[in-house]
């Protein structure tokens, strides 16, 4: 809540009391801004949510609590009842406009928090096999990730990033064998890719690379030798570029953890006694069983196969517990849509192992279907295969690229439209936003630039005050959208803000000479409006550009 919502509510909460004898209970108390500014500033439904405490009509509670509001709150012109018990708040103006000076005063702060009370947390997200590029589903997961991560440390959270290297198992097997077959045809040998292996260009490329590095060498020498090679050769390399490709992206991790890491450092055997020594597992024709039904799980699970080798299952179970050791407290995974069934089985591994439920939280990254006039996009027109992070940057912006994948909730399936992606037009909304803050820059440098001012007693117009009750949500907002992690919140925030904001310059002339204490009052609050939208921006990991071309008004 902002200020004007915590002494309202504090204020409603006293009135309760006075009146009713009765302490609310936390959240009972809701602030919101009406739709209709004729319906005042903030309102509240506090009557009706107490008509089964007190037994009383909502209009009679309402009636009581105005009598009691009114002697309290300070900051207001008027209150109100409405409807069947609503109350409706009138605020000063010069107490709303006391916002200017709050964003003016923290800058790139504004918007910072401490609701997350130092809360360790740990978001581990993207997560791709080192064996090719990134694609869209990893492009929507990163920007959500990333974006949640923004959210979090804004919010006074200690999170960390953590990238989990998928290395250990069969898929890099098939990448070394590919990378060597490649490297013999280099050379004019007869070699066969793996049927399971990898085909695509980054894998020739990379087999260029190598060649480049150690020519010949690994020609004639044995194949296990040479497999061994470039399996590490293949999987540095490929994690290279998922790295770099990543940075591009204004993604960057503060951890990578591998698979073979935990492995070699003996992380899953010791899981695994350990769950043998907790009775946790039992044994059935040759195979060691979770016995993950007694934690919520629809059927007991695999660790150990017949044949020795562990599932799947069983390093990342080593790998979560490592999370947990570690400190963090809380766990957020982002999977894709494919992963959902894998969900309780990760649960009934932290819950067996001592940890609570709500310990681990998995965001299902929904599928992502790109389309251009109409029609779905499959294939990059360069390679033939399915479009990189990279090759869509390079197309529509990373601006564009980001904005797009955290607008819409990462649960939903989502289209997304190349076209307008493209568009240098007010129906783009990543246009439309960066468009108000380059015009506000653009306004701002007509001038020796806005300074904070002692008095806002001018700034009383609707427009006016529709941006400064939005400028005043923003940090409620923040800490609302971390908690949730919903970055898509921040973007309706954005388009809003830069609604208010066009709205407002369409209404008002802002540099007038003839009203100098005016002007200087409208340019404080452009200057709020600025550090609001940038610092907004930025959460999503998306540029604030202080001058922009118009091609179409």
């Amino acid at each position: 809540m902002n200020n004007i919502e915590l002494e309202l509510t504090s204020n409603i909460e006293s009135a309760v009391k006075e009146c009713f004898d009765i302490t609310p209970e936390p959240g009972l108390i809701m602030i919101e801004i009406p739709k209709d500014n004729s319906k005042g500033d903030y309102s509240t439904n506090i009557a009706m949510r107490l008509t089964k405490i007190v037994r009383q009509n909502p209009q009679i509670i309402a009636k009581a609590l105005v009598e009691k509001l009114q002697q309290k709150v300070k900051d207001a012109d008027k209150i109100e009842i409405a409807g069947p018990g609503f109350i409706n708040f009138w605020i000063k103006k010069t107490t709303l406009a006391n916002v200017i000076n709050t964003v003016i005063d923290a800058g790139d702060d504004y918007g910072k928090n401490d609701s997350g009370h130092g809360l360790r947390i740990l978001v581990e997200y993207v997560s791709a096999n080192p064996t090719g590029a990134l694609h869209l589903g990893h492009a929507r997961g990163a920007a959500w990730g990333d974006s949640i991560c923004r959210l979090l440390n804004k919010s006074g959270y200690d999170c960390l990033r953590e990238y989990y290297i998928n290395d250990a198992g069969h898929q890099i097997d098939m990448l070394g064998e590919s990378v060597y077959a490649r490297y013999l045809q280099s050379f004019g040998k007869e070699a066969t890719l793996p049927e399971d292996g990898y085909h695509g260009p980054d894998v020739v490329e990379i087999t260029e690379e190598i060649k480049q590095d150690v020519g010949d060498k690994y020609v004639n020498c044995s194949k296990e030798e040479a497999v061994k090679f470039f399996r590490h050769q293949g999987k540095r390399r490929e994690l290279k570029r998922i790295e770099e490709d990543l940075k591009y992206y204004r993604c960057e991790f503060d951890s990578w953890v591998s698979e073979q890491k935990i492995v070699d450092e003996n992380r899953v055997n010791i899981v695994m006694d350990k769950m043998v020594e907790m009775g946790l597992t039992y044994e059935e024709d040759g195979a060691i069983w979770f016995k993950s039904t007694e934690y919520g799980d629809d059927k007991n699970r695999v660790l150990k196969k017949s044949d020795g080798f562990y599932t799947y299952l069983t390093p990342d179970i080593a790998n979560h517990m490592y999370k947990f050791e570690r400190g963090y407290t809380k766990l957020v995974n982002l999977w894709g849509a494919d992963h959902h069934g894998y969900i309780p089985r990760m649960k009934a591994a932290i819950q067996a192992m001592g940890y609570g439920k709500d310990d681990l939280e998995v965001d299902i990254i929904q599928m992502v279907r790109l389309v251009e006039n109409g029609q779905e996009v499959k294939m990059s027109k360069r390679t033939g295969n399915a479009i990189t992070i990279r090759e869509l940057i390079d197309d529509i912006g990373i601006d564009s690229a980001r904005y797009f994948f955290v607008s819409r909730a990462v649960d939903t399936h989502l289209d997304f439209d190349l076209g307008l992606a493209r568009s240098q037009t007010n129906e783009n909304p990543v246009y439309y936003a960066q468009y108000a803050y380059a015009r506000i820059c653009s306004i701002l440098r007509q001038t020796n630039g806005a300074k904070r001012l002692d008095s806002y007693d001018l700034l009383v117009s609707e427009k006016e005050v529709d941006l400064l009750k939005h400028i005043n949500e923003f940090t409620s907002m923040v800490a609302d959208a971390a908690l949730t992690r919903s970055p898509n919140k921040v973007c309706n925030y954005i388009q809003k803000l830069a609604q208010y904001f066009h709205s407002f310059y369409g209404a008002h002339k802002i540099i007038d000479e003839t009203q100098p204490e005016l002007t200087a009052q409208r340019l404080a609050l452009l200057e709020a409006t600025r550090i609001t939208l940038k610092n907004a921006l930025d959460l999503v990991g998306v540029s604030a550009p202080e001058k922009m071309e118009r091609t179409e008004d």
